[in-house]
């Protein structure tokens, strides 16, 4: 098995980090689980509530994640309207990635447009000949980065932003990070910047050094590296593509490149 014995630092959330445990048990390795995120409601639903009672007004609606999807159908739901996804709306829905666009269709979604790459970047790029005059609702994570809405705003389109969930760190994340270094691992994978800024903060809770001595980090794609980079960290490798079995081929591939 390329990777037997390895113990890997997997620090997505729990109800999403089973296909990330699961490709490297796959290839031999011990996933080892230290849930970093967790999704929790905005503090206000205010913004969010508004711009569902009027999604026909919207021309687009932007789902950056998985979350965004399901945050956004159960509040419509919790809220009595019809479906955020009815068929009979002429919204237009982009999401980012596949992941994303699948979670989307899922929800009943018709998804009009999926960027090459995965990131925020890229689905501004795709899009922009489209948005300009028109009306787009951006539904995300609390703290999100604004590439994405100050792109749109300069090709100029009409953006609202609205927090549709947050993410934050679990209370036992500390005490779980400390134990999993106690046992020692041999990389650490991220699936996005919040993994990146939420393990920083767990290390300083729990008193450790950062970065983590002697463990490589492995990045799913451009933008999560450079908050890795930024924070003192340079990821060991890079994945080709911005998903989950691109990370999971980098995993392999730095680790058939050391010695043995």
């Amino acid at each position: 098995m390329p990777l037997a014995e390895r113990r890997i630092l997997v620090t997505r959330a729990t109800h999403q980090a089973g296909k990330l445990s699961h490709g490297l048990r796959a290839l031999g390795a011990e996933p080892v689980e230290v849930p970093l995120l967790e999704i929790r409601p905005p503090l206000s639903f205010e913004l969010l509530d508004a711009a569902l009672r009027q999604l026909d007004c919207y021309d687009w609606l932007m789902l950056t994640s998985a979350n965004a999807v399901r945050a956004v159908q159960r509040r419509a739901e919790g809220l009595g309207l019809a479906s955020a996804a009815s068929p009979r709306r002429s919204i237009q829905v982009a999401a980012v990635g596949e992941a994303t666009a699948a979670a989307a269709r899922d929800a009943g979604f018709l998804v009009t447009f999926v960027p090459e790459s995965y990131v925020a970047e890229s689905l501004v790029q795709g899009i922009a000949e489209q948005v300009a005059g028109k009306r787009v609702l951006l539904a995300r994570a609390t703290m999100a980065r604004d590439v994405i809405p100050d792109a749109l705003r300069e090709m100029g389109a009409s953006v609202d932003v609205v927090e549709a969930y947050r993410n934050v760190m679990p209370e036992a994340a500390p005490e779980q990070l400390r134990q999993a270094l106690e046992q020692g691992l041999d990389a650490a994978t991220f699936t996005s910047s919040s993994s990146v800024t939420h393990l920083l903060d767990a290390v300083r809770q729990a008193g450790l050094a950062w970065p983590l001595a002697g463990v490589p980090s492995i990045s799913i794609g451009p933008i999560t590296s450079q908050t890795l980079r930024d924070l003192g960290w340079n990821p060991a490798i890079e994945a080709d593509t911005f998903d989950i079995p691109g990370l999971l081929a980098a995993v392999e591939r730095f680790f058939n490149s050391q010695p043995h």
